[in-house]
């Protein structure tokens, strides 16, 4: 019965007299809504890794500064290695920032992409690009959190 169906759907689809929606036919969001939706986080990740170079820039020069206990054991040898995580997080951002950049300039085609896979693609696209971005951040917190609760440990007291 299942085949007879079928076959039906298909003769009747052939001689026009059942239309096939698109998938953009069936989705609620119109195409330019999606591409602002996609605009939207590419815009947040660029504003975040902003941010972030700049938390980058103030824990360097805090590495770099003379605040702290000079008798710490490791001392030099823990400050190096943070201060090369440092380094190795903004080279991975500049690289994560490229291809957002890209990303987000080839959001345009989305808008002249008729087709489904097309779409799907840029989805596809846009999801593994949002896990890196988005592991990157973690990654960056879990080394800042290391960095400040160690830092904060090791800081000359004032004396009054």
């Amino acid at each position: 019965m299942q085949k007879n169906l079928d076959s039906e759907v298909e003769k009747e689809l052939k001689q026009g007299s059942i239309v096939k929606l698109s998938y953009m036919e069936t989705n609620p969001l119109s195409q330019h809504q999606k591409v602002a939706e996609l605009h939207e986080d590419c815009s947040y990740w660029m504003s975040s890794f902003n941010f972030f170079e700049e938390e980058l820039i103030f824990m360097k020069k805090l590495l770099d500064s003379y605040v702290f206990e000079p008798n710490s054991p490791n001392l030099f040898e823990r400050l190096q290695e943070y201060k090369a995580h440092l380094a190795s997080a903004n080279v991975a951002w500049a690289a994560l920032k490229q291809a957002v950049k890209k990303h987000e300039n080839n959001l345009g085609g989305m808008l002249e992409c008729q087709e489904d896979s097309c779409d799907l693609t840029f989805y596809e696209q846009h999801k593994v690009l949002k896990k890196q971005v988005l592991h990157s951040f973690e990654t960056f917190k879990v080394l800042k959190s290391q960095i400040f609760n160690y830092a904060g440990g090791i800081l000359k007291n004032r004396k009054p």
